[in-house]
């Protein structure tokens, strides 16, 4: 891959990182409750999700998804019925702002948890294949080695969405300490629940 290949990749992935999504709203949610430092578990689940939609892509297998109605149908509904599952859970939680103790004992706010939530967020969202199969094969020379240029395109795409996802993510933290009140809490928890329906509504309508 020529570097003039790889800078115009590295502005494309910056535009990719920054457009609004499903995961920029993840990462607002889970900062707001949460604070940075736990809900940065949502971000590396983020990313193995991008990580997993890149080996598909490359292994063909994105093509075939795109390819077959049943399939591209059946795993938009699931991404759209899981993003809907947030926006309930969210516009459910607790209205009284959560301390780290409390983020311990909250199921939905353990490291584990909001690991494979940050990785369903991108790995049942269908668009993200088509995307990447109309973007990629665009910096891909299919004359020299494939894998070293697929690392490169993940690598920097890991990059620029880490520290995109980073900001959404420590911006939201620090409103998360000015907004204590239990009305305000709960205003923002019924915010991001509608955004996360919203979301899902968007990826419901959602055609090749």
């Amino acid at each position: 891959m020529s570097l003039e290949t790889w800078l115009a990749f590295f502005v494309a992935s910056w535009l990719i990182s920054l457009s609004p999504g499903a995961g920029a709203i993840s990462c607002m949610a889970a900062g707001m409750r949460y604070g940075y430092a736990r809900a940065f578990w949502n971000i590396v689940g983020l990313q193995f999700g991008i990580l997993f939609v890149l080996v598909i892509v490359a292994a063909g297998l994105g093509a075939v998804i795109a390819a077959s109605t049943a399939l591209f149908t059946a795993i938009k509904w699931l991404g759209a019925a899981y993003l809907v599952y947030l926006g309930v859970q969210q516009w459910r939680a607790p209205s009284a702002p959560v301390t780290e103790d409390a983020a311990a004992g909250d199921e939905g706010g353990t490291p584990r948890a909001l690991l494979l939530r940050g990785f369903l967020v991108n790995a049942t969202n269908p668009k993200g294949i088509v995307f990447m199969l109309a973007v990629l094969p665009q910096f891909i020379d299919p004359h020299a080695p494939q894998l070293p240029q697929y690392a490169i395109c993940g690598a920097t795409l890991f990059f620029t969405d880490l520290v995109v996802m980073s900001g959404y993510t420590g911006l939201a933290a620090k409103v998360l300490r000015l907004l204590r009140e239990p009305h305000h809490v709960r205003w923002i928890n019924r915010t991001f629940g509608g955004l996360f329906v919203a979301a899902g509504a968007v990826l419901a309508t959602f055609r090749r």
